[in-house]
């Protein structure tokens, strides 16, 4: 506890930390976005950290959702052959403003029109080209790094052209004051160190949750990149359970104990009943049992057997779909991830 708070009173004046609170002031004006909640399709033009954020917010709230969002975040010219051109706002995102895929995708979707730019003040490519086509350019804060960037412009712009309440994302100072989070990032940041003293490098995700695979590809980038320096680091792997408990869980019991776990589930209110009348008699147990029952009780098991064989895990359990729920994850990862650094002495 000591280390996290000296770590915590280390960085918390950098600006970057702004960035996950209230107190941040965007390089926008949400009066001046307003003229772009007319559209209601949007096209995220961007790589890594300007696009997974973005995307693990449209997934994880897509209930609460209506606008449509289209991500091209690869080099896939499958993704270009809508049939039918549909209006919509390009959203162009890259912190260097070189990135050759996001240039590349963009010329592509060949639209003059309807396009806004965030890149970070420099004499960069994508700047030069908003000024030629004359596109407004949003200042991408050179001190937020792309993968540290969802809580910033990055994230927060589209996320209120999706009709969500950006404010409700943005809980670091109330998260620094809260002692079961900051007991529960003393307990990860201190384990993980453990697991990397005796050689476990792999860090998998068992994932319940598929509304959240793309919260953990970005959370992929955010650790892999962060950390694989000087040859350290760890990997991070996702898991989509429990579908892999009939593919890869045999590894995982009996394979090499080179990795530590994470569970990752959100307890959805709602969820499908099983037809009983479907039901044979050597399966009463599923009767009046809900999808989310069945899930539960199947993570459960895994999580015994796991005791049992002395496998090292953590879990979450999400109780709330929402933008205080995901923005205290994405606050949570990151800060984690920064102290981890600061352990294991990795820039």
């Amino acid at each position: 506890k000591k280390f996290v708070k000296k770590a915590l009173k280390k960085y918390s004046k950098d600006k970057f930390f702004q960035s996950l609170s209230s107190r941040y002031t965007y390089s926008f004006s949400k009066k001046k976005i307003l003229k772009y909640k007319k559209f209601k399709n949007f096209n995220i033009i961007g790589m890594g950290g300007s696009s997974l954020g973005i995307e693990a917010i449209y997934n994880f709230l897509s209930s609460k959702i209506k606008k449509k969002f289209y991500f091209y975040n690869n080099i896939d010219s499958n993704k270009f052959l809508r049939k039918k051109k549909i209006k919509s706002l390009n959203i162009i995102i890259s912190k260097s403003g070189n990135t050759l895929e996001t240039i590349t995708n963009f010329n592509i979707l060949n639209n003059k029109k309807n396009n806004l730019f965030i890149s970070e003040k420099s004499n960069n490519y994508l700047r030069k080209l908003a000024n030629k086509l004359k596109c407004e350019v949003l200042e991408h804060r050179n001190y937020i790094g792309g993968r540290y960037s969802v809580l910033s412009e990055v994230g927060m712009l589209p996320s209120i052209l999706m009709g969500l309440k950006e404010e409700k994302f943005k809980n670091f100072d109330n998260l620094i004051k809260n002692t079961k989070f900051l007991d529960g990032l003393v307990d990860s940041v201190s384990s993980t160190i453990s697991y990397v003293k005796n050689k476990k490098f792999n860090s998998i995700i068992l994932n319940y949750d598929e509304r959240s695979d793309e919260l953990f590809k970005w959370y992929q980038q955010l650790l892999a990149e962060s950390l694989g320096k000087k040859s350290k680091g760890l990997l991070p792997i996702i898991s989509t359970m429990p579908k892999d408990n009939h593919s890869l869980m045999q590894l995982y019991l009996d394979g090499p104990k080179n990795s530590f776990y994470t569970f990752f589930d959100v307890i959805e209110k709602k969820s499908s009943k099983i037809n009983n009348s479907l039901i044979l008699n050597s399966h009463n147990y599923l009767k009046n049992k809900s999808f989310l029952d069945i899930k539960i009780a199947q993570k459960k098991a895994t999580q015994n057997v796991f005791k049992n064989k002395k496998i090292p895990f953590r879990s979450f359990d999400v109780l709330n779909r929402s933008e205080n729920s995901l923005g205290e994850i994405f606050t949570f990862f990151m800060l984690e991830t920064i102290l981890l650094g600061y352990a294991l002495k990795v820039n």
